[in-house]
Parts: C-alpha cells; structure tokens; sequence
C-alpha cells in the first residue's frame, strides 16, 4: 500500500504501477495526480483513476480514517495481494454498461494496436453500449510492442495487453487478418481485402505505420527483415542466433537488437543526413540520439560515437556511420553479403532492416480525407479528420503538438497513440474533449533504462547534467530559450518530475535548466 499526504488530506493506493510494477513511492506527486518514476503513467489519488497513459489499469483505492493522531488503513486481503503487473481490470467505477442489441450503433475502429484498444475499452467505460468491432490484419489481440526488440523469445500471447475472454467480456468484437481495402465516406462503408464490406456509424482509423523497405538490389533475398510482429521477432532471433547480422539503420530498433553482440551497420534514409538516429521512428528518438554526443546542432555532427552506440561496441558490435547499403548480394537466394557505398563488404547470413516508417494509410488514396506529404492523416485536437464521423489516431496521424506551438507533426510512442485512442472514443460519443498529453518516451539497452519527455523538434541547444560516460545523466533539450524536451539515464524521477512541469503548462527557462 502507498500511503500519500496532501495538504492534510490521506489517501492510500496500490504501491505499484500496473503498467510494469514501478515503486510509485518513487515518483512524482504533483497536486491529485502520481506520476510513475519509470513509463511515465499518471494515477488520480483520490479515485485511482488513469490521467495519463502508458497504464491499462487504474490503481485500488483503500479507505483510510485517522484516529489520535494515527493512520489506519483497510483493505481487503484479495485487493492487497493481487499483482502488481497489469491485472486486465477495468476501474470498478468504469466498468460501463456493457453491450445492448437495442443499440444499433456501429462503432468501426480499424488497426490492432493500443490506440484502437484504448478507444474501445474507452467508449464501454463512458457507457456506450452498442456495437464496437476492432478490425485489424494482425493475427493477434493488441499487444506490447515494445516488447518485440526487447525480450525477443517471448510467445505472442505473453505480450498481449488484454486476453480474448476479456475483449468478449466487455462486448468488443476482434477480428483478426482483416486488412481494409478501401473506404466510401459517402456510403460509411469499409471494404476489406477478402471482399468483404462492413458499414459504420462512426469510424476510427489507427492503422499504425509500416517498416520502410529497403530499396537496394538483393533487397528480395531471404533473411532480409523487418521488425514488425511477434512472428518477426521469433524468426530474426532464430536466423540470428550465432551468426553474422547486419542491422540497417541507427534508429532505436536496430539499436536494441544490436543487443545480440554481432554485426551492425548503419544507414540513413537521406544521404545527405548521416547522423545516427536520424532515420528513427519518432522526432524525440532522432533527438535522443544525436544528443548522445552533446551536439549545440545536428550538423556538427563529429566521428565520436554517441553514448548508446559506446554501450553496444564494448559488446562487439561494430558501427559504420556515414554510409549506407548499396547491394545485398547472395546465394541460392539466400542473403550471405551487405556491400556498403565504400565498397565495403560485411559477411551477412541476416539483415534486418530499420530506416524509419510510413503511415499505414495507402488504402485512403483517392478519397477526400485529408493526408500530409508522407500519407499521415491529419486530425484536430479532437482526433476528428477533415470528414464527418471519421476520426484517427496513433502512428497514422500527424496532430497539433502542444510544445511545437500547436503545429502538426507525427509522434509514433505508445503512449501518445493511448491518448489519441482515449480522446477520439470521448469525441465519437460527442463529449467535445480536446487532447492535452505530453510525450514520455523509454527504452532499454544492456540493462540501462533511458527516459525521454516532450518534443525536441527543432532544438538548438543542450544543457548536460552528470556525466555520459559514467552512465548517470540528465539532459536538458533547448528551443527558443526554454527546456522543449529532456532524456535522461539513471536518473529517475527527474524525467517523470519534468513532464509533470510541462503538463501543467509552465515553461522551465535554460537559466533554471543550468
């Protein structure tokens, strides 16, 4: 049991973050609201309820009374053993109404990842009670992706973020390897790629974001992969096993399964951008790693590798920056070399591919919705899109991003896409919420755990607390002389205690940084 005080107000909850078991002793206390040390998730004291996500699950609530001078809690044995990691329990208070054959409703919610989850578990909890189907080309209910790079002999119904029994139980419709084909907003209907159709009265569209290909001949042979599914995670461990890899790209995915001590090189999607990170899934990643290096900009790039990239060589794993994969050569069609645009050759039995991503939205082309250049929907601080009834969210979407002054732009952590999926379910049911999330971001590398919060776009300096090379950090992001981001290593709860700052609002100057 967490026991708070606030003011002279008591309140005791569950002592861990259902998320993944963090001490929320350790966190940040900022008025009602408890902030995990580790991911970021944000609890209500006096309800336990979730006010930020990574966190599926709300915190138990017990009741407490002081008496001379002493306090008392009391709780049910049941309540007080229950695990700390995530339960796949919805808050008493909001377990809703369930579903009602009356209600003829649709709700259509496309895509299988946390976003569409989150707004179907959202509009059940608001008391929503008619037909909610999520449709999605995975084989799987929603999982934990970020468990892909991490623990990569892991089944995939050890990662899943809710158990089929639990979607049955709360009326939710799954239906696996269903990709959409095509979508008529006149009609409010959805075609699939098995020739299906299905009509809507409400649509969401969370499609996710698909891995680029790699565009160099011998790109085709076999062993060369994306990071995509469960199935690839299973397939690139036991490929790689004591072989030869070769990672193409720098981003945060190839980075982590650099972890498997063998081969890397490193590619950019733009030649004339030979930073490492730059070709990463989501604007705080590149920052993150460009930053490694204590850079004022990105064009000052030096031969100094950055800080994560020093973790993974004293493993044995071996960086070539500044080129790029010209040919994948093989035999019996089969991958066996990587030539690099210096003409170097790296032996290759694998290559496992991660320069970046594009929306998933190419079965929009052609309708009147309303895409940026690189195919991400555009929505408002409401999720809608620019057609009646249709609203996006998560990797597919670029939205207006607070600390950017409001403009659009693509953030890809799980998160945001839990936010967007929170919002768009309180909007489908006309409750006129506007989003108000600030980006925490993590990963993981050789047992070191790095933080990320806020949007680092466009930075121009950087204020270093603590020392990279003996891996205890604190880092300071800065744009227009105020702190727009921070990263830190070994570090907690600083990261949580500045996204916290900027939540509420306040603006922390590079003098108060310093």
């Amino acid at each position: 049991v967490l026991l708070v005080r606030n003011k002279n107000e008591f309140r005791a909850l569950g002592s861990k973050c259902p998320h993944y078991g963090a001490p929320l002793s350790k966190g940040v206390l900022k008025g009602q609201r408890l902030r995990c040390p580790w991911h970021g998730a944000c609890f209500n004291i006096r309800t336990g309820d979730i006010e930020e996500y990574p966190s599926l699950d709300c915190l138990p609530c017990f009741k407490v009374t002081v008496q001379d001078g002493k306090v008392f809690v009391t709780a049910k044995k049941k309540v007080l053993t229950f695990p700390a990691v995530p339960g796949h329990q919805l808050h008493p208070q909001h377990h809703g109404l369930g579903r009602c054959p009356l209600n003829q409703n649709m709700m259509l919610l496309l895509g299988g990842g946390v976003a569409a989850m989150v707004c179907a578990e959202t509009l059940r909890q608001e008391g929503f009670t008619g037909r909610i189907i999520i449709a999605t080309k995975e084989k799987h209910v929603p999982y934990d992706k970020t468990k892909l790079s991490k623990e990569m002999n892991l089944k995939a119904e050890d990662i899943y973020l809710r158990k089929p029994e639990f979607l049955r139980a709360h009326g939710i419709e799954l239906w696996t390897e269903k990709e959409a084909a095509s979508v008529d907003f006149q009609k409010q209907k959805v075609s699939f790629t098995d020739g299906s159709s299905q009509k809507y009265n409400q649509l969401l569209i969370a499609t996710g974001s698909h891995s680029n290909p790699l565009k160099v001949p011998g790109a085709d042979l076999q062993n060369v992969c994306i990071l995509q599914t469960p199935e690839d995670s299973h397939k690139i461990l036991k490929l790689a096993t004591g072989k030869n890899l070769v990672i193409v790209g720098a981003s945060f995915i190839g980075t982590r399964l650099d972890q498997a001590r063998l081969l890397s090189t490193s590619q950019d999607t733009e030649e004339t951008s030979p930073q490492p990170g730059a070709t990463c899934l989501g604007v705080s990643r590149v920052q993150l790693y460009l930053q490694q290096c204590s850079l004022e900009s990105p064009s000052q790039y030096s031969n100094q590798l950055p800080f994560p990239f020093q973790m993974l060589q004293t493993k044995g794993v071996k960086f070539y920056m500044k080129t790029e994969v010209c040919e994948l050569k093989g035999k019996d069609g089969k991958v066996t070399e990587a030539v690099l645009a210096n003409k170097q050759k790296l032996p290759a039995d694998v290559v496992v591919v991660g320069i970046g991503v594009f929306p998933n939205s190419a079965f929009l082309k052609g309708t009147s919705i309303a895409r940026d250049d690189s195919g991400a929907i555009l929505v408002d601080l409401h999720m809608k899109t620019n057609i009646p009834n249709v609203f996006a969210a998560g990797d597919v979407v670029s939205f207006p991003v607070a600390l950017l002054n409001g403009d659009k732009s693509s953030i890809q952590h799980q998160q945001v896409a839990e936010a967007h999926g929170h919002i768009a379910a309180l909007n489908m049911l006309k409750k006129e919420k506007q989003l108000h999330t600030v980006p925490f971001f993590w990963t993981t590398m050789l047992g070191k755990s790095i933080r990320y919060t806020g949007c680092g776009k466009g930075y121009t300096a950087t204020v270093v607390k603590g020392s990279l090379e003996q891996q205890k950090f604190l880092i300071f992001y800065i744009r227009d002389g105020v702190v727009a981001a921070a990263a830190s290593l070994d570090c907690d709860p600083m990261v949580s205690l500045i996204a916290e700052v900027l939540y509420s609002g306040k603006q922390i100057s590079k003098e108060e940084a310093e």
